[in-house]
């Protein structure tokens, strides 16, 4: 058994128990963060993307074990501008259908959009996540009027 102490969303939280245990089934059986979503269980799908220390992860893979003394962000503690800017196109050009997939995806577009600075391309293939309901052409016109509504430097 062991301890892991971090931080969810700005609040401290803490585990005991079997270190190996995937942080996504920490995060929605131990602490009742249901947001995050499970999908493949090999990694695979995208569902389960959190933030660990500003490195997009997925969940479902990772041991708890590696995230002591750090940070985990959900879709719920996206709440810088451009995680709202993100989330309020996701409600304005309709993204979601069934919306499982979707936690992980604004993720990913969140962290696809921080790695590329206004006026550039956007690098497409970095976003891996998977879709049941095949939403993809309306996550598309989101990220990219997300991007274009960015200030030039």
């Amino acid at each position: 058994m062991t301890e892991v102490n971090f931080t969810v969303d700005s609040s401290g939280a803490r585990y005991a128990g079997d270190e190996k245990k995937p942080l996504l089934w920490v995060l929605r059986e131990d602490l009742g963060q249901t947001q995050t979503k499970f999908g493949c269980g090999a990694g695979l799908c995208g569902a389960c993307s959190v933030y660990v220390d500003d490195k997009l992860v997925r969940s479902c893979v990772l041991p708890i074990s590696t995230v002591q003394n750090k940070v985990v962000r959900t879709i719920s503690g996206l709440d810088d501008e451009l995680g709202q800017r993100l989330k309020a196109a996701w409600e304005r050009f309709e993204v979601a259908q069934c919306g499982y997939c979707q936690p992980g995806f604004i993720l990913a577009s969140h962290r696809l959009l921080s790695q590329t600075p206004p006026g550039q391309s956007l690098k497409w293939e970095s976003i891996s996540n998977l879709c049941r309901c095949a939403t993809y052409e309306r996550m598309r016109r989101a990220i990219e009027a997300v991007h274009a509504e960015r200030p030039s430097p």
